[in-house]
Formats: structure tokens, sequence, C-alpha cells
């Protein structure tokens, strides 16, 4: 029994330790405030002034560029806006295009832009189609793709023909419009006959 009184004593003193540290790490955790975590809100953590930005395609062409009075970056969901944006849009081979609106929401790593309030899209002529001149509260470009599109109201100027309707898809790189409900349709002559003239 002597011979076991060392180990008893040991073992005593070895679970007093364990419930000491148990005590002052619950005690700690306790006396501790940990804040709560951090909720994720709409609220931009980053801003600038007045600015252009500028993309490229694979050739380092500049094919995109957007300016604006401020920018803002939002983390939640890794978007930008932009108030009184302006765009332009010039790839190789395709007719020239700028847009403006009061304010540009940019997503998805920036290759979907929201031109909301006010949002205008104007297509410059070339030698094969008359110019091509949209409002909308709403327009959505995707600046990588030349395509722009919206299912809100449209009021789509094409040459001397106009269209109304709810909703529109223009590809800017096969020159195809498309205008859904149409609610106002008037397609001038002369439109008529380049159509019938570029028909083999």
């Amino acid at each position: 029994m002597k011979e076991r009184l060392p180990a008893f004593i040991a073992l005593f003193l070895l679970l007093g330790l364990v419930l000491t540290t148990w005590w002052a790490a619950d005690y700690a955790q306790r006396a501790i405030p940990v804040d709560p975590p951090a909720k994720i809100t709409h609220e931009p953590d980053a801003w600038m002034g007045r600015f252009v930005m500028f993309s490229s395609d694979e050739h380092g062409n500049a094919i995109n560029r957007l300016e604006g009075d401020t920018l803002r970056h939002y983390p939640d969901d890794d978007s930008y806006e932009v108030d009184n944006a302006h765009m332009i849009g010039q790839h190789p081979g395709n007719p020239r295009t700028t847009g403006s609106a009061d304010l540009a929401i940019m997503l998805d790593n920036n290759t979907k832009v929201i031109m909301r309030g006010n949002a205008h899209l104007y297509r410059f002529p070339t030698e094969q189609d008359s110019q091509l001149d949209v409002k909308s509260e709403e327009l959505i470009i995707y600046p990588d793709k030349d395509i722009i599109t919206t299912d809100k109201p449209a009021d789509v100027v094409r040459g001397t023909s106009r269209m109304k309707g709810r909703g529109m898809n223009y590809n800017n790189a096969t020159r195809l419009l498309e205008v859904y409900s149409n609610t106002d349709l008037k397609i001038s002559p002369d439109d008529l006959n380049a159509n019938k003239e570029k028909t083999p």
C-alpha cells in the first residue's frame, strides 16, 4: 500500500490540474466578450470620384470604355455601381456603340452591366446598316459578347423606322435586332427597300 501512495497522490494532483485548467479556460471564455459575426450588408467598402476604365480583348485591343462621376464597390456580391455612366463599345469588325444611364451596375466580374434610369444605347451607322437608337428604363449590356438586352419597355429607332415593345435583344456582332411584344411599329419605306436590295 505504501508503494502505491505516491502514484495515488500523483493521479490526484493530475486530476486537480485538469479540472483547474478546464475551469480557467471556461471562465476566460465567458469573461472576454466575443464580437458577434459580422453581418454582410450591401454597403460600399471602397469608392472613387471621376474615373475612366478600359477593357481589352485577348489581342490587347481596347474594346470597351466606361466612365462616370462616382464608382463604388460592394463586397457582399463583388459588384460596382457607377453614377452618371457612359460606355463606348468598339469590337473589331463591329459598329461602334455608346451607352449612357443614370446608374450602371457591374456584375459577374464586369461581364454584365445593368444600365438603369434613362438608359440609352446608340449604334453608329455603317455602309450596310442605318443607325440604331434604343431608349429604356433599363438595358443590360454584355460587353464581351457585344449584346444588349432588356425585358422592360423599349423605344427602338432604326433608321427612319420605329418600334416600341416590352423586351428587346440586339446582337451587335450579327446586327440581329429582336423587339418583343410590339405595341407600335412604324417601318419606313426606305428601310423596306434597303432590305429588298440586300436580298439576293
